[in-house]
């Protein structure tokens, strides 16, 4: 376990450090100018460039900016927040993001694990029709108009819940962004869940069991839900990077200062900020990456043979 382990740290690592080099390339290349030119003449461009250190070969820049990266400095935007240090911004954006992500993740895989479980016990009938509407209705609706009707129910109508979003209400400010993130979650673990249960009941294995006489809850915990929870892992890993980094509309339309509202005010603002770009791509890769990473590793808890067959091969 402990080569398994090492050997996917350091291809996580590896495939990191590529994903920076090239989104680093990428942005210097990119056309356009940093800063907002209607406001600053060519001499004090010049002046900027040469104090940023952007007209050094792109090499010299990729390492400096790794190095400073590597102890938690990723520069100063060059039009939002007024030049403010981009980790102090990065820290209280990934903050909120995280926090309301991580109760979206939460609501979202525990209703679609009951969802799904439940439809998969009562196979054709009335529940599995009931269950399998709910996940399809929370495919076809997109979170943000989910996030616009529990506006307009739960904070105009019924004045229960802010507006918009309040940092001083955190807990409060919190449940509709986090309910209408968890939306598409809460329907794609019920379809998965219930179709990975609906494959692994029909399964010999299961029958055999069957036949030595296991049924109910031993059966559904011991052979059936841990089989059926690779593929859910695998398809639960890239939702919860899009949940933790914050949806983009929502963050936007509810007023959160996140991850995901800081991407598109440094693309749409006065000048595209390409340091605030940089920084929040190489965050999103890293978050997948070390998301993926954790499924990797889970793989090797919740079946065995994948890390033995894994030894053989290197063997």
């Amino acid at each position: 376990m402990i080569k398994y382990t090492l050997k996917r740290v350091g291809m996580a690592v590896l495939t990191l450090l590529i994903i920076t080099f090239l989104l680093f390339v990428l942005v210097r290349i990119m056309p356009g100018n940093p800063f907002p030119s209607e406001r600053m003449s060519a001499e004090q461009i010049a002046n900027k460039r040469a104090e940023m250190g952007l007209d050094d070969p792109i090499l010299t820049q990729f390492f400096r900016y790794l190095g400073n990266a590597l102890h938690g400095d990723f520069g100063k935007g060059t039009s939002l927040y007024y030049g403010a240090p981009i980790s102090t911004v990065l820290s209280t954006a990934i903050s909120n993001s995280f926090r309301i992500g991580g109760l979206a993740v939460l609501w979202g895989s525990l209703v679609g694990l009951v969802l799904g479980i439940t439809a998969a016990l009562h196979r054709g009938k009335f529940l599995d029709g009931f269950c399998t509407v709910v996940s399809i209705l929370g495919v076809c609706v997109p979170s943000y108009v989910f996030l616009i009707f529990l506006q307009y129910t739960f904070a105009f109508k019924i004045p229960f819940f802010p507006y918009f979003f309040d940092s001083s209400r955190f807990l409060f400010s919190s449940v509709i962004p986090a309910l209408s993130l968890s939306l598409f979650t809460t329907s794609t673990i019920a379809r998965f869940t219930r179709n990975e249960m609906v494959e692994v009941f029909d399964s010999d294995y299961v029958r055999l069991a069957e036949a030595k006489g296991m049924y109910g809850r031993g059966l559904v915990m011991k052979h059936v839900l841990r089989n059926a929870l690779i593929p859910i892992v695998t398809v639960l890993a890239p939702l919860i990077v899009d949940l933790l980094t914050g949806a983009l509309v929502v963050e936007k339309i509810y007023g959160i200062n996140g991850i995901g509202k800081l991407m598109v005010d440094a693309i749409a603002g006065e000048g595209i900020d390409y340091n605030y770009v940089l920084a929040l791509g190489i965050l999103y890769s890293a978050l997948y990456i070390g998301i993926m990473l954790l499924v990797d590793l889970l793989y090797g808890v919740l079946d065995p043979r994948i890390r033995v067959s894994s030894g053989k091969k290197e063997a």
